[in-house]
């Protein structure tokens, strides 16, 4: 049988949710939702300057650790590292708009913004539902261009702090092993470990679930008998507590670190390999007047352009799976023209009615 990350990479998905009703931000007012889009003129394009991209690499880490919320980690798969541990996304804004099923973590990025004191610690948190039915409806719906607030099945949280917080030290990680927390999170769900746990076992009063689901699914598997054991310990030792403590790892992607650098450091020598001129010009020599007429017309075709364009620029790295951009020229890399949005497609900031702009877009993470 397929595996659901097997089908994941066979999934185009158009854009990222940008519900501004769902976003995560504690203690202050946010000063704009984190991931849209902006302009996608292409004369226009040409013309300005090219925005100095970043891109993320997904890495096995280095050590065990270094991926927990005060090291600040960028990371794909395993559990979220919540930046601010205690106020969480709850209620439908964890769910997937179309099943009402809890979503699955993908990545997040730290993203600090050095000018805003408000965002000293700033991260964004990228979800998504494992159900291929409902990430195709998601899909299908937003080739529609509709505005208003549609269901999502992948939804983009931010979350920042000041430097000053209840949370962390206000001296950076010495990344020595003495790096703590300053205080403990909110007790999470013992079968995903993502969400908040307000619903707990009624037999053993110690298991916590973000849903009736997650909790069916853990007794299927094995809380059964952890809490008869619970319930006949009158000490409930600290194995048994451990043991309803641990998440099984079939409920995650597995993890990785997102290491960062910039697109122009890649070695860009293999560029044109998926060029359709290169590709000729590498099997047949100089084209003939045919194959020339065959080229003039590919490139005529705004979908083929757009997409040697895309072919070109990801070949520098294809390894890649996020690319970052907070600069005002900044726009997406897209592999098709045909469903981009234009800008009356672009709702304005719920909050400040400004324009929305581009900060990130995700790739096939093909290791999850």
């Amino acid at each position: 049988m397929e595996s659901s990350s097997e089908k994941l990479r066979g999934l185009r998905i158009t854009s990222l949710d940008e519900d501004d009703d769902e976003t995560f931000v504690p203690h202050q007012a946010p000063p704009g939702p984190a991931a849209a889009a902006a302009d996608y003129d292409d004369d226009e394009e040409d013309e300005e300057e090219e925005a100095e991209v970043t891109l993320g690499v997904l890495k096995k880490p280095k050590r065990p650790g270094l991926l927990l919320r005060h090291l600040f980690p960028s990371k794909a798969g395993g559990i979220p590292a919540w930046l601010d541990p205690v106020n969480l996304p709850s209620g439908n804004s964890s769910c997937c708009g179309i099943c009402g099923e809890p979503l699955q973590f993908v990545l997040q990025i730290y993203a600090p913004i050095e000018d805003n004191a408000a965002a000293f610690h700033r991260t964004l948190f990228m979800f998504m539902c494992p159900s291929m039915a409902c990430l195709l409806r998601d899909q299908h719906e937003q080739w529609k261009h509709t505005h208003g607030n549609p269901c999502r099945s992948v939804k983009v949280f931010r979350c920042q702090l000041p430097r000053t917080n209840a949370f962390y030290s206000i001296e950076p990680p010495k990344h020595d092993g003495s790096d703590k927390p300053l205080c403990p999170g909110a007790p999470l769900c013992h079968w995903c470990g993502t969400w908040k746990g307000d619903k707990i076992c009624s037999s053993c009063k110690k298991a916590r679930y973000c849903s009736e689901k997650h909790q069916a699914l853990h007794w299927r598997t094995g809380h059964k008998n952890d809490c008869l054991q619970i319930i006949s310990s009158s000490d409930a030792s600290n194995s048994v507590l451990s043991a309803i403590r641990k998440v099984p790892a079939s409920t995650s992607w597995p993890e990785f670190e997102i290491e960062i650098d910039y697109e122009g450091s890649f070695d860009s020598d293999s560029c044109d390999e998926n060029n359709p001129k290169s590709l000729v010009m590498q099997r047949h020599g100089k084209p003939d007047a045919m194959m020339q007429s065959w080229m003039d017309q590919f490139e005529a075709d705004a979908d083929n352009k757009c997409w040697a364009s895309f072919q070109e620029r990801v070949s520098r790295a294809p390894e890649q799976v996020l690319r970052y951009c907070r600069e005002p020229n900044a726009k997406p890399l897209w592999a098709l023209s045909a469903g981009c949005p234009s800008n009356a497609d672009i709702p304005s900031c719920s909050y400040c009615k400004g324009p929305l702009c581009y900060e990130f877009q995700v790739g096939q993470i093909s290791s999850l």
